[in-house]
């Protein structure tokens, strides 16, 4: 397969990247910023630009793994959010579609309120917060420009990052790390932190399903670990990895009572389509693969 990614520089978009090269596709990845290496340079904004190389390129598959994911960066950033969420992927699906490109919009749990999981995925959604409204909105457009396109909605990634701020939970491994300074932690909200391995995985399965086994692949599809954490249980596990205290942490295990941005309570996503699918929803266990990782680090 030929397979565009889109974002192949942020922490998902290189995994993407990394595992469609690895099972011997021609991948081409793209990069706003960050285009170091074999990735190609080129600001999704520029519609006519894109138009342009995807028409020339031709690709069978192309993954959207552009975003803005933070949701108190999107709420300060509105207008911007809405281009890289909404808009642009809206584009680049009706593109795809003039293309015959298989079309695959990474989307999010936070489109649901978390009032009432498991979510399906005929769940309706209700976002709390202008970032899960915006990938909700997005998912909505790139289906409307192109019935024939894939939406795979996932959780709180991790993964290899490249800095802290790439991903949540790295954030959480330096207030661990920090025992010298009094953090609240939340102890109420219920998170189900995937790796982005396992994301790329399926993203590729669902890719030769389309394109080399002629399995229509199309609408909305969950994928998500299944192993249930807060952010202090988060953190508990680093610290027995890394045979630290944690004295430091204040547990909030109740509702907060005033946040800037509302996160849902349980956004648990079901697998349930990939699985009567045979796609492989399999996970590495969180534990394992951070205790892993850090003792690579030392």
């Amino acid at each position: 397969m030929r397979v565009l990614v889109t974002g192949a520089s942020g922490l998902l978009g290189r995994a993407v990247y990394k595992t469609f090269l690895e099972d011997k596709n021609d991948v081409i990845g793209l990069a706003k910023t960050r285009a170091k290496g074999d990735l190609k340079q080129l600001d999704l904004t520029d519609t006519e630009a894109a138009e342009t190389f995807i028409s020339e390129i031709i690709p069978n598959v192309i993954v959207y793994c552009a975003a803005e994911r933070r949701p108190d960066f999107a709420e300060k950033d509105r207008d911007g959010t809405l281009r890289i969420n909404v808009e642009i992927p809206a584009r680049l699906a009706t593109i795809a579609a003039k293309s015959n490109s298989f079309f695959i919009y990474l989307s999010t749990d936070y489109v649901f309120d978390g009032k009432n999981p498991p979510y399906s995925v005929d769940a309706a959604p209700n976002p709390l917060n202008f970032y899960g409204e915006t990938k909700y909105k997005g998912e909505v457009a790139v289906l409307n420009a192109n019935p024939n396109a894939a939406v795979l909605r996932v959780p709180i990634l991790y993964g290899d990052t490249e800095y802290s701020g790439e991903s949540a939970i790295d954030g959480l491994m330096d207030v661990v790390k920090n025992n010298q300074k009094t953090a609240e932690m939340d102890h109420y909200a219920r998170r189900y932190p995937t790796n982005v391995g396992d994301v790329a995985r399926v993203i590729r399965d669902l890719a030769k399903k389309q394109v080399e086994e002629d399995i229509p692949i199309k609408g909305i599809f969950h994928f998500s670990a299944q192993e249930l954490y807060t952010k202090y249980q988060m953190c508990v596990v680093f610290a027995e990895i890394l045979h630290v205290p944690i004295d430091h942490l204040i547990v909030k295990d109740k509702e907060p009572e005033s946040a800037a941005t509302k996160r849902p309570y349980d956004s648990h996503l079901l697998n349930d389509r990939l699985n009567e699918l045979g796609i492989d929803t399999s996970h590495v266990n969180f534990k394992s693969w951070w205790t892993r990782k850090l003792i690579r680090r030392k």
